[in-house]
């Protein structure tokens, strides 16, 4: 599908380092001095509770309530959730409450048996295997946990909830206290809360400001939430202390992947890290990524790192299987459909969220992919930009058992018999609410630059503004009417695509990789010219660094 290139400033770029990377962070809204430093230089020590929105009052109801529990020895369990957000927060509570003398367990549920969140099997099972719980508390889950939390009391178990999930506007939980922002991970604002807790039983020292920080910018990367404002300061201090980590877990999971714990970045987190952490809970049991995170034995710590290996190897097969399936049952259909739906009784429910995401990067449209059960299915539904999926779903309640999630990405449950019913409803509202133009393939141009302008300085002040991700994209860069002088095909089977490029008869030479181009290398010529539109990489082999454009896309022009 052709891509619709927008250039996001008609500003005359200017040839100066320092003048590109300002005119790129007036883009991002960043425009006094006073901005520019907190953008660039973030204090860590300036996020709090409240600057993020997180009830004062509900803090205060929960502290006093926990007081209560290290006072008369009542058992409070951490009750998270099983992807990287969930299990890193979770891991944060307790470490934090064990180190302060609580009596406190951590608990994830099982996707299949117990499924997400808080529900009424979560906590029978709670209760069974530790009777005594007095208190829970929810770490990325809980805010439309209605029905679990009306249980919960009547078994006089208080509920606090710790969530960033969009809450449902007509009817909220009665929980003893909730703390709920939508401008953080769960984590985040388990990390948050965790500092509350250490300085009402403890004491916070200078040392103790970044505790637990390298879990916290995991599930920031890991979850897809904006890396602006106080995200992009745990992300950017957390990264440096990821680095360093000293923890068995980690370390072990980082030798297990062939990762240079020195060179994590966003893109490591994202497509190496949390893919393995993840792996336990899409077909197994969570609890294990959360073992790997908190244990002190280095022998178990590498048995850990092992096993979750393997559980991602088998996670990757079953999914590359899934979306064969899924995509050839679509193909030839989707042109008439502004949403793909799919549902099959051979879908594993931990794999259905990933195999949505490759039908919209395949074909651009939203999609649902339901694993179909006896009598329950459950779903997952990815969105394309500007298309908000939870609003869309939440307009139709009486389709569902029960659903939430976030404007791109959203789960659900729903009664089996009632699949046609509600492929027919959703289709139907979906050609009225969603137009042409949020299935145009977008490619976002921050600036359009003579090839010749491309540094080393500008490089380096580039990446002044990393990390990049979700809310801080990668600077995307437009040259057009560069010369190709060469061009070669790389990779098993030709699937890249490798160029050499000239600013103009006189100007620099410059490498240009194309990831994934190779069936494209027709619509190039050598000592022909083309637009390119890409971000700048600095390629190191061998000891000796050069820089590179990574291209996102090209068209042949003359």
């Amino acid at each position: 599908m052709v891509k619709k290139w927008e250039i996001l400033t008609t500003e005359k770029t200017p040839k100066e380092p320092g003048e590109i990377v300002n005119l790129l962070l007036k883009q991002r809204g960043i425009i006094t001095e006073k901005d520019k430093d907190a953008f660039l230089y973030p204090d860590l020590s300036s996020i709090t509770s409240e600057k993020v929105g997180l009830s004062q009052v509900a803090i205060k109801k929960t502290l006093n309530r926990l007081q209560k529990a290290k006072d008369h020895k009542e058992l409070v369990i951490v009750y998270g959730d099983y992807d990287v957000d969930g299990i890193t927060g979770t891991a944060i509570l307790w470490e934090s409450m064990i180190a302060l003398g609580f009596e406190v367990m951590p608990y994830i549920p099982h996707r299949v048996d117990e499924g997400y969140g808080l529900s009424k099997i979560g906590i029978i099972n709670v209760k069974e295997q530790y009777p005594q719980v007095k208190v829970i508390i929810t770490v990325d889950n809980g805010i439309v946990a209605n029905e679990a939390v009306d249980f919960a009391t009547k078994e006089k178990i208080d509920v606090i909830i710790t969530d960033h999930h969009l809450a449902d506007s007509k009817d909220k939980p009665q929980a003893l206290a909730t703390i709920h922002t939508t401008l953080l991970c769960g984590a985040g604002i388990a990390w948050l809360l965790a500092k509350e807790i250490q300085r009402k039983f403890g004491t916070i020292g200078k040392d103790d400001e970044d505790l637990h920080l390298e879990l916290a910018a995991l599930a920031t990367v890991a979850d897809l939430v904006p890396l602006t404002g106080a995200n992009r300061a745990i992300v950017r201090h957390g990264i440096n202390k990821l680095r360093k980590t000293e923890r068995f877990g980690l370390v072990a999971l980082f030798l297990q992947a062939a990762l240079d714990a020195g060179k994590i970045g966003t893109y490591e987190i994202g497509y190496v890290i949390g893919p393995r952490l993840n792996a336990s809970g899409r077909l197994e049991s969570a609890m294990d990524s959360l073992r790997l995170l908190c244990t002190r034995d280095q022998k178990r710590a590498r048995a850990l790192a092992e096993q979750l290996e393997l559980t991602n190897q088998t996670r990757q097969q079953i999914m590359r299987q899934a979306i064969l399936h899924a995509s050839n049952e679509i193909r030839g259909r989707e042109q008439d459909q502004k949403m793909l739906i799919i549902a099959s009784e051979a879908y594993e429910e931990g794999i259905i969220g990933l195999v949505a995401g490759r039908l919209v990067e395949e074909f651009y449209k939203p999609a649902i992919v339901i694993a179909k059960g006896a009598e329950t299915s459950k779903g997952s539904v990815r969105s394309v930009s500007g298309f908000n999926v939870i609003e869309f779903l939440r307009s139709k309640p009486e389709l569902f058992i029960g659903v939430g999630g976030h404007p791109m990405a959203a789960g659900f449950s729903i009664k089996t018999d009632t699949l046609t019913t509600f492929r027919q409803a959703l289709e139907k509202h979906a050609a009225t609410v969603i137009n042409e133009e949020m299935l145009q393939r977008k490619l976002k141009i921050d600036l359009e630059i003579d090839l010749n302008t491309i540094s080393e300085e500008l490089y380096q002040k580039i990446q002044s503004l990393a990390p990049f991700g979700m809310g801080n994209p990668e600077p995307t860069f437009l040259s057009k009417h560069v010369l190709v002088r060469q061009k070669k095909l790389m990779g098993k089977e030709g699937k890249h695509l490798r160029l050499i490029v000239q600013g103009g008869e006189m100007g620099q030479v410059i490498e240009v990789v194309a990831f994934g181009m190779g069936a494209r290398a027709l619509e190039i010529q050598e000592e022909r010219h083309i637009d390119i539109v890409y971000t700048l990489d600095e390629n190191e082999w061998n000891g000796t660094k050069r820089l590179q454009l990574k291209v996102k896309d090209f068209r042949f022009t003359e």
